[in-house]
């Protein structure tokens, strides 16, 4: 079932559950989905729409960082609970070892050899990690691997 369905349909159940913060972050998601399909005037995948539920998660990591700087407790927990909503559309994260072999297997196809073959490897695991692991810590490992 594509993702927007999903997400329909995940409304519709939290609308029969009185469960006000499910149904507010959901509502929040297809929102941005909406307006993001106007804005481009495509329908978006499930990619696409898996990479928005992943930058709104992001947002809500940041802003939870700091409310809890700012000493806002309970808008940082509010942030917290969206964000296990919104990541229970996303693919379930990839472990080390499979990331390693992702990594391993990209530099053997895009015969990388330095740090210069870096944008090659990058653009090659996107498509394939997207949504399931952290970009920056990715980078991270494929700088470490290339050096």
């Amino acid at each position: 079932m594509p993702l927007v369905e999903q997400l329909n349909q995940a409304m519709k159940d939290a609308m029969r559950a009185k469960d006000k913060l499910r149904l507010g972050t959901i509502r929040m998601a297809l929102a941005a989905v909406k307006q993001r399909e106007l804005d481009e005037k495509v329908e978006l995948t499930d990619t696409d729409v898996t990479v928005l539920l992943t930058k709104m998660v992001k947002q809500r990591k940041d802003a939870a960082g700091q409310f809890e700087q700012a000493g806002r407790q309970d808008l940082a927990d509010t942030e917290k609970a969206e964000i296990e909503v919104i990541q229970s559309f996303l693919p379930q994260p990839l472990t080390d070892s499979e990331l390693d072999a992702l990594i391993q297997q990209a530099m053997q196809d895009t015969q990388a050899a330095g740090m210069q073959d870096m944008g090659k490897v990058m653009g090659w695991l996107k498509p394939k990690v997207q949504g399931r692991t952290d970009m920056g810590k990715l980078s991270g490992q494929i700088k470490a691997k290339l050096a």
